[in-house]
């Protein structure tokens, strides 16, 4: 996906829990699956109904 190597992830995973401490860790993981997740879903409903609008506006 971005190309990285093992050393960058490891240097990033270091460099987070340094800013961001051992505690906070699972919960900014959490909150990113749940991101993801519901980005996922948004992108499989636009997929599905290519031709409904995003929203009931008559002008």
């Amino acid at each position: 996906m971005f190309n990285l190597g093992w050393t960058e992830v490891v240097i990033v995973g270091v460099v987070a829990l340094l800013i961001f401490g051992p505690k906070k860790i699972p919960e900014l993981g959490g909150a990113f699956g749940k991101t993801l997740r519901s980005f996922k879903e948004g992108m499989t409903k636009a997929e599905e109904e290519p031709d409904k609008p995003d929203h009931d506006y008559e002008g």
